[in-house]
């Protein structure tokens, strides 16, 4: 098993975001802004496949402003071949790519604000599972300044993100593990509810890679879990039963915004799994009977 498989499912997930993300950026302001920080961490990869998605979207970006920032230690071959995809792509001066070399702790924030990222649709893509150690805070905070903004970011193993959330109302993570050892850990931070949701449909599409299975960081279990539309509830099981233990009590919607902020599921899952548990007699809701709607109260039985 190499690291191989890994690459490719954030360069998938990545395309899969881009792909949903792009035309609804671009049908909600006139302006938007993608920026890449450490592109050159895998030899241009995940940056040259991101090009192509915005070069893809040639006829939204017509009449509309579309941007690339893109920044890394030493762009040069990079910034040749992201400027080829932009040639090709029959966009003209509706896309744009900027490259920067220097670091992207250092130049990312810059760049930002070179190019006017204030109060216009950003989406950030940093991934820094390669150098070590997170982003500088400062770096992530910069995406804030967009409206609204988003932010994918890859940490090494056993990095925090506690430092990295400011800002960010809205913040979920999920380990990419290929073993029991902890592994790459893959956040998502956004302004919006209705782009976590997005994302959550994003991680739970990309296809399934030999040996690289996720984990919810916060499962004491640290089970590992098969990448599917359907995946296996018993991490979230687990954790909604113990948020439980905890709160006392709790309606169905609170319990599925329980899942979209704080597991690596989606809201549809959680509704999935209190159906089994209000069957089994694990817990009881109240009213006894009926549909299970947003209002309905759960609690341990």
């Amino acid at each position: 098993m190499s690291y191989a498989e890994i690459d490719t499912v954030k360069r998938e997930l990545l395309v899969r975001y881009l792909e949903a993300w792009v035309p609804a950026a671009l049908h909600r302001a006139r302006r938007v802004i993608y920026a890449h920080g450490y592109a050159d961490a895998d030899g241009g990869a995940a940056a040259e496949a991101a090009m192509r998605v915005l070069a893809e979207q040639s006829d939204l970006v017509r009449g509309r402003e579309l941007a690339m920032v893109a920044t890394g230690d030493d762009l040069g071959a990079i910034s040749e071949r992201l400027s080829a995809i932009q040639e090709q792509s029959g966009a003209g001066a509706g896309l744009a790519v900027h490259t920067i070399s220097g670091g992207t702790d250092g130049r990312l924030p810059v760049g930002l604000k070179a190019i006017g990222a204030q109060r216009v649709p950003v989406l950030g893509f940093l991934d820094a599972s390669g150098t070590g150690s997170p982003p500088a805070p400062a770096t992530v905070a910069a995406l804030t300044a967009g409206k609204p903004a988003e932010v994918i970011l890859v940490l090494p193993a056993g990095a925090s993100t506690d430092s990295l959330r400011t800002g960010w109302p809205l913040f979920t993570s999920v380990e990419l593990a290929v073993s029991d050892e902890p592994g790459e850990l893959l956040a998502f931070g956004t302004t919006a509810g209705k782009s976590l949701e997005g994302f959550k449909e994003a991680l739970w599409s990309v296809d399934e890679f030999a040996g690289v299975r996720y984990r919810d960081p916060g499962d004491p279990d640290r089970h590992l879990i098969d990448i599917s539309l359907t995946p296996h509830p018993g991490p979230l099981r687990r954790e909604l039963l113990a948020h439980l233990e905890q709160v006392g009590e709790a309606t169905v919607t609170e319990l599925r915004t329980f899942a979209l902020t704080e597991t690596v599921y989606r809201a549809a899952d959680a509704t999935r799994v209190l159906h089994g548990l209000v069957d089994a007699g694990t817990v009881a809701r109240r009213p006894s009977h009926g549909r299970l709607g947003g209002d309905v109260v759960i609690a341990l039985a």
